[in-house]
């Protein structure tokens, strides 16, 4: 699974999903910080990432392009440092893996994870 994650988390995620094995970018590395969120999801699904945010916009790109992809992995919790929520969010992506692989928005917190098959 590759990974892109939004510029609203930290990149300390980057280290946290590659020892997990899996190809991980913070945007910052690969695009402009203030891209918008559609170049971001562009970038995404143009590259086989899906994107880790704790942003709600990707999901309306979504429902509104009507897509089949990037997936989208949201983060739903006051605290995303990944210290703090590694854990459970590499759980959740171990969890929807299949899921997201096909095309889903993951939408996690801290009592469940809720799925949303692509397109919308």
């Amino acid at each position: 699974m590759k990974i892109l994650i939004d510029m609203n988390l930290s990149p300390d995620w980057v280290l946290l999903f590659q020892n997990e094995g899996w190809e991980a970018a913070h945007w910052y590395s690969v695009g402009e910080y203030n891209a918008p969120d559609y170049q971001i999801m562009q970038w995404a699904k143009a590259n086989g990432y899906l994107v880790f945010t704790h942003d709600l916009d990707f999901g309306t790109l979504l429902a509104a392009s009507k897509d089949a992809g990037p997936s989208v992995f949201q983060v739903r919790m006051q605290e995303v440092r990944p210290d703090i929520i590694g854990k459970m969010v590499v759980e959740s992506l171990r969890r929807f893996e299949p899921e997201l692989k096909a095309g889903a928005i993951v939408t996690v917190n801290e009592i469940k994870g809720k799925v949303r098959i692509l397109p919308l």
